[in-house]
């Protein structure tokens, strides 16, 4: 599935039915050698005029209709914790 096919969907919480946001206003994260989505970074609320950033991972993505995508939100992370395991990774640099 292109990214192209995902933008406009709008993001629902399978438990609650709350709308979370459309996939416009997220971010991805990719695994760069196996090219798979691993998450998707949601802005959720409003934090003083910052939203809290929340990462579902793709196995927490129930279901792909046509104009939205229904997550699980019990399997949701913080963005700051997610970002601090993927920094503390070490990284292998390769030339080849």
């Amino acid at each position: 599935m292109r990214y192209s096919e995902l933008s406009g969907k709008e993001i629902i919480c399978i438990d609650q039915g709350i709308r979370l946001g459309v996939v416009d206003h997220t971010d991805l994260i990719i695994n760069l050698r196996s090219g798979e989505v691993e998450s998707i970074v949601i802005p959720y609320g409003h934090r003083w005029f910052k939203p809290k950033l929340i990462v579902i991972p793709w196995r927490g993505i129930k279901k792909i209709g046509r104009d939205l995508i229904i997550v699980d939100l019990t399997t949701a992370k913080d963005y700051a914790d997610v970002m601090k395991k993927i920094e503390e990774k070490p990284r292998r640099m390769s030339f080849f």
